[in-house]
């Protein structure tokens, strides 16, 4: 076979095949910021026991896959990992650390609505792993005697909206809760989980 003959057989094979497999992937990065709520220490005697997180950035990548399309639903597997590098913390007492950071690795499931479409509202639940970094030091000073590094369970919960304006590229518009253990921070809450809420904006593309 010459190769101009073999060119021309093989390459609308390989469009074809492209094509199907451009329909069931989707890779997307987004940043954004991280809000924490207050926290308030138990029985502290300061005049101000609360714990004040800085609302920081947060960057989030994306896999997805399409498993199963219906009608006007797409019903997709992806894996979200979150990170934000540091969140500072404020309270009126040196004893906690001076700021923390966090890691979320969460598999997931998401329902598209009008999936394949310009525009395409998203829910997505899952939960996965959890890691805490806590800074070595204390908020104002002194070495941190506490743990500075902290693993959990954490469950996710969002939703989103792409809007697909060339071709196989889109933009992300995304709000998901990471529902995880607390770090630790070398004092009384009374909490056993907090709540990472994330808000985002990015690019996701399809192949």
């Amino acid at each position: 076979m010459s190769a101009k003959r073999f060119l021309v057989s093989v390459v609308p094979v390989l469009v074809l095949v492209t094509s199907g497999f451009a329909q069931v992937n989707e890779l997307s990065i987004t940043a954004g910021r991280v809000f924490v709520s207050t926290q308030t220490i138990v029985n502290s005697s300061s005049p101000e026991p609360h714990i004040h997180f800085g609302n920081e950035e947060m960057v989030e990548f994306n896999y997805g896959r399409l498993l199963k399309s219906h009608k006007i639903f797409g019903l997709y597997a992806e894996l979200p990992v979150a990170i934000y590098p540091r969140i500072d913390l404020h309270t009126f007492q040196n004893t906690i650390p001076k700021d923390i950071g966090a890691l979320f690795v969460t598999p997931s499931v998401r329902l598209n609505i009008f999936s394949g479409d310009s525009v395409t509202p998203w829910v997505s639940a899952g939960g996965g792993y959890g890691r805490f970094r806590e800074a070595p030091v204390l908020n104002f000073f002194g070495p941190n005697p506490g743990a500075t590094g902290t693993n959990t369970g954490v469950i996710q919960f969002g939703a989103g909206l792409d809007t697909w304006f060339w071709q196989r590229w889109g933009a992300r518009f995304e709000a998901r809760d990471f529902y995880s253990g607390v770090p630790a921070l070398n004092v009384t809450t009374g909490k056993s989980r907090q709540h990472n809420y994330y808000v985002g904006v990015g690019v996701v593309h399809r192949f």
